[in-house]
């Protein structure tokens, strides 16, 4: 438990202590304290700490010629896009964290990000107060971090309990979303893939267990015709789909969220990525710790540096939300697409936002 706080950690506490009384009013018990679901991975360190490392050691906050970027490097491949990112020469082994950061000193924050990005990188900047994403999006409010469309027909409400859901998404705001559902009644199904599986089967264990717990597993070759038809079989049946794909990846398998809601009367489709399904960012990468960064929920020092608060906080956060969602919409018939951002919960916790549900 922690005792100390962080202006951020408090902020971050108080707004899923908000989700959780969201999900109480739905029926929905969630056990745990939304201080002990946030520093539930065994990474997790004292949240009074300032620290410009992530907990995981694989995202930094690092300094521009006008200002800070969080550059997350966690993936293998990661490291083979330096050279074309920053021209920094082929490493092997551990990430020349040096030699970024003089890169990094060099060049403008938006310049950093954009050509990051552009990369398939998860490099963020700290926002200014509205930008052509939130604008596109027609998120600026932070009271709603998310978008929510009918796009199919409702049926008579039902209680999550009696629900299916099929969980195509990894790591921790999707697997948390689909726990809670799960310890509300839900029968889940957990689909991964057969060459890629979740990698936080990699990460900690103990929380990846505790995630899952009493789900049903499928194990998909996506790449095959016959995987990506038992997929689509398995989206036919869902009352509830969550996914944490970019738009492009489900493009590319052929699957279109808006025609499983029109064969499904009463479905709910719920999205979770870093930066939204819509928008000019549609497609860029991000994780827990970098998207709270680009939504501002962060620490200072004594000087103004920024820091990070807690452990990718953003994803715990948003798996809440997402869950409190889900649950609303299921109570009223569903039919509905919700796209939830990391980076615009991550946003509306900086904020001290009271969400209109």
């Amino acid at each position: 438990m922690v005792t100390a706080v962080s202006p951020g950690w408090d902020l971050a506490v108080g707004f899923a202590d908000q989700a959780i009384e969201r999900l109480g009013a739905l029926g929905i018990s969630v056990v745990r304290s939304g201080n002990d679901l946030l520093s539930q991975r065994a990474l997790f360190a004292n949240a009074s700490e300032f620290r410009q490392t992530s907990m995981g050691g694989q995202c930094r906050l690092l300094s521009t010629v006008d200002g800070w970027c969080a550059v997350h490097l966690p993936r293998s491949d990661d490291l083979e896009l330096l050279p074309a990112w920053l021209g920094i020469e082929r490493h092997r082994g551990d990430l020349p964290w040096a030699e970024i950061a003089r890169a990094l000193k060099e060049r403008g924050s938006d310049d950093v990000v954009r050509s990051g990005q552009e990369l398939g990188l998860a490099i963020a900047q700290l926002p200014a107060e509205t930008d052509e994403q939130l604008h596109d999006r027609g998120t600026t409010n932070a009271a709603r971090p998310w978008i929510q469309r009918r796009v199919g027909a409702r049926r008579n409400g039902t209680r999550i309990k009696d629900a299916v859901v099929v969980d195509l998404s990894s790591l921790w705001a999707g697997p948390l979303c689909s726990r809670v559902l799960s310890d509300a009644g839900a029968r889940v199904i957990k689909v991964e893939s057969s060459t890629r599986p979740d990698a936080s089967r990699n990460g900690d264990r103990e929380l990846f267990d505790w995630l899952h717990a009493g789900q049903e597993f499928r194990s998909l070759a996506l790449e095959e015709p016959a995987g990506v038809a038992e997929l689509v079989d398995l989206l036919r049946q869902a009352d509830v789909v969550i996914e944490g794909s970019r738009p492009r990846a489900l493009d590319r398998l052929g699957i279109i969220p808006a025609d499983f809601l029109a064969e499904r009367p009463g479905m709910v489709w719920l999205s979770i990525t870093a930066y939204g399904r819509c928008g000019p960012w549609r497609d860029w990468v991000g994780f827990g710790d970098d998207a709270a960064v680009a939504g501002g929920l962060i620490d200072r020092d004594a000087a103004g540096a920024p820091g990070f608060v807690g452990d990718a906080v953003a994803d715990p956060l948003t798996g809440l939300v997402a869950a409190a969602l889900i649950a609303d919409a299921v109570g009223h018939g569903g039919g509905l697409t919700v796209d939830v951002a990391l980076r615009e919960v991550a946003r509306s916790a900086a904020r001290a936002t009271r969400v209109v549900w």
